[in-house]
């Protein structure tokens, strides 16, 4: 490994204790800013459909978020086992802070910063004084805590355009972490911040409509159709529609299809898939396991 990258991990390793002791879970990322321990399971089954989601019972490292640690021996085994990282992230949604990312993106072509402005005004909120991260491409995260019993979920420009939403979940890319772009650093004045409270009237934006409920299927679909409504509501950005269609075609060979068609349709929309998207999609596992498509 070259001088500087040795160099970078150090640092990123000594940041990543330093966001742990302020009780950020926090794990080692690459260049890319992705998780830098690929997963112990991409070659299982490999031919078959996915299998169920690991988050870590199998022991190994490996499982993106969910290795996220505000433990100081078990970060080092982390960035051990990840020599080669050079930055860090940030669990979001955990406790004790139930970490809150507003992302104000630059890339779009759009003033991001003027969008959330817009929707301060329209809603009646201010953001407070909290830290402020700066990203290599001229962008801002902020960090906001949010109440432990609300799990906000993840999303990309629902929200505004180029205003991206890091919750349960999610990480954010931590200050001082070194990327292919450049480093992430605090903005000034804000380090020393603890990060503040959500403004009640944003945090409504950012929470999921209530789910109408369907009397006459939720009974039959019991607790197997709602652990699979939860694995579509864990989907990252990238995973949205492989974990529909698996959860669909479990409910399909199960019996449950038609009971959970609504449900797994809003697990779906909370997720950041479109009405169309997400029908399409389970119709095709209708489809796939012979069953007539909703």
């Amino acid at each position: 490994m070259a001088t500087t990258d040795r160099q970078a991990t150090t640092l990123a390793l000594a940041h990543a204790l330093s966001a742990a002791e302020r009780g950020l879970a926090v794990i080692p990322l690459s260049r890319t800013k992705l998780p830098a321990l690929r997963s112990p399971h991409r070659d299982d089954n490999p031919e078959g459909p996915p299998v169920p989601p690991c988050h870590g019972e199998c022991g190994r490292f490996g499982h993106g978020v969910y290795d996220a640690s505000t433990d100081p021996v078990r970060i080092r085994e982390l960035f051990a086992a990840a020599s080669w990282a050079t930055g860090y992230g940030i669990a979001c949604g955990l406790p004790p802070h139930h970490l809150i990312g507003i992302d104000l993106d630059t890339k779009t072509g759009t003033d991001s910063s003027a969008a959330l402005r817009e929707l301060a005004l329209r809603h009646l909120f201010t953001i407070p004084d909290t830290v402020v991260v700066l990203t290599p491409s001229g962008g801002r995260h902020l960090w906001l805590t949010g109440p432990p019993d609300a799990a906000v979920p993840n999303s990309a420009g629902r929200l505004a355009p180029g205003i991206d939403i890091r919750g349960a979940g999610g990480y954010l890319v931590g200050p001082g972490s070194a990327t292919d772009h450049g480093v992430y650093g605090t903005a000034p004045g804000t380090a020393h911040l603890t990060p503040a409270p959500c403004p009640p009237a944003l945090l409504r934006l950012l929470l999921p409509p209530p789910r109408p409920t369907h009397p006459a299927t939720h009974p039959s679909a019991g607790d197997h159709g709602q652990g699979l409504v939860q694995f579509v509501l864990a989907a990252h950005e990238g995973q949205r529609n492989t974990r529909l269609f698996w959860a669909a075609c479990r409910a399909y060979e199960n019996g449950i299809g038609p009971a959970l068609v609504a449900p797994l349709v809003d697990a779906a929309l909370n997720t950041g898939l479109t009405e169309r998207e997400a029908r399409a999609t389970i119709g095709s596992a209708a489809r796939m396991t012979g069953h007539r498509a909703p």
